[in-house]
């Protein structure tokens, strides 16, 4: 029993720390070993000292190198937001919980898909009971969730002959956003006069006042009442009156009809294609979004319901930034969000349908609609 916990103890140790030779490392154990065999060849003393100094020096590199990576406390800071194909920045602070000895030459790495991932960020020398803080740049080319699965800190203190590594299982989880691209403007001002003339009565970014209410987390700063707010001390938003067309649905589909098994979705149906469309989902939503409209969201079962501000468009994003195709044979019926979206447009919504790819069935069911966009042609 106690064989096996020090068993267990040491593959755990091995898990989180590893060991290997630098081409220095690998000439210098050459030369202790042709002076190991030397000295047992002749027997000179002076060799056997040679060899018990190149010995302790390797001795040392272990001892040495293990104290710079002891008692080191690392954080991450991710951004809170992350769009695709966007540079952004991340925070790295790193904590030496050392009292007396310092830690010298660490290189920081994320570990991200099992593989060491180099952000360029190097500590020369970080005393004891300080800590050291670093900015990193990040650029995620896919949308949908990254994971980095730890940090990997490295040392060749203190003679170069050896490069030691910890690997600290340090979690960040985020979801990362579609990019957001400008629309072209034949497709704004298409967008823009659909149901120009339909007049809607009802709290919404208009012109005129409708009430005053207290803030809350996720209204638009723009809508502050200033002078009100300095009179109550606390902040108060204005609501004002909708004007024409303040209220738009956005449905994408991501369904394949004709994918019958799920494994079949990504070889029949081009990930290009489908990747274009949710592009342009999240180009209409930030649109929409600039322009005061509030905007309900669904893709595919999943729906966001209307809002307003920031708080908000970022929920919508990060729904896009999830959502994936999906199987949909001809036996399993369309959810009822999308077979009443005729219905949502016939009450003087704008109702706007996203396709990947074309589909017959969704087309046949969303008939009505104020506008289908072929989401592969427009940007």
């Amino acid at each position: 029993m106690r064989f096996e916990r020090i068993r267990t103890a040491l593959q755990r140790y091995s898990h989180y720390r590893s060991l290997r030779l630098t081409h220095d490392g690998t000439r210098f154990i050459l030369l202790t070993l042709a002076v190991g065999v030397a000295a047992i060849n002749t027997g000179n003393n002076l060799l056997y000292l040679l060899l018990a100094m190149l010995l302790s020096l390797i001795i040392m590199s272990g001892i040495l190198s293990e104290q710079c990576l002891k008692q080191l406390e690392v954080r991450r800071r991710m951004p809170e937001h992350v769009f695709a194909n966007t540079p952004t920045t991340a925070v790295l602070s790193v904590t030496n919980r050392k009292a007396r000895l310092p830690s010298f030459s660490l290189r920081v790495m994320d570990v991200v898909a099992g593989a060491a991932v180099d952000r360029g960020v190097h500590l020369l020398h970080l005393p004891p009971r300080l800590s050291s803080f670093h900015l990193y740049p990040l650029l995620m080319t896919r949308r949908g969730p990254y994971r980095i699965e730890g940090v990997k800190l490295l040392t060749r203190f203190p003679f170069g002959l050896f490069i030691k590594a910890a690997t600290l299982p340090i979690v960040s989880e985020i979801v990362v956003y579609p990019e957001v691209k400008p629309l072209p403007e034949r497709l704004k001002l298409d967008l823009l006069t659909l149901g120009h003339d339909q007049a809607v009565s009802r709290r919404g970014q208009g012109v005129g006042l409708h009430n005053l209410r207290w803030y809350q987390p996720g209204d638009d700063s723009r809508g502050i009442h200033w002078k009100s707010s300095a009179r109550q001390a606390r902040l108060i938003v204005r609501e004002t009156e909708a004007e024409d067309q303040q209220r738009v649905t956005l449905a994408f589909s991501t369904f394949a009809s004709e994918g019958g098994e799920a494994e079949t979705v990504a070889s029949r149906f081009p990930e290009a294609a489908f990747e274009q469309a949710v592009m342009l989902t999240a180009s209409l939503a930030a649109f929409f979004y600039q322009r005061a409209y509030s905007v309900r969201l669904l893709v595919g079962r999943e729906e966001v319901p209307h809002g307003l501000g920031t708080a908000h468009l970022y929920e919508m994003l990060r729904v896009l930034g999830s959502c994936c195709p999906e199987a949909a044979p001809a036996s399993v019926p369309l959810p009822d969000t999308f077979l009443t979206l005729r219905e949502r447009s016939a009450a003087g919504e704008m109702t706007i349908l996203v396709l990947p790819w074309p589909d017959a069935r969704v087309s046949a069911a969303c008939q009505g609609v104020s506008s289908i966009l072929d989401g592969s042609h427009w940007l």
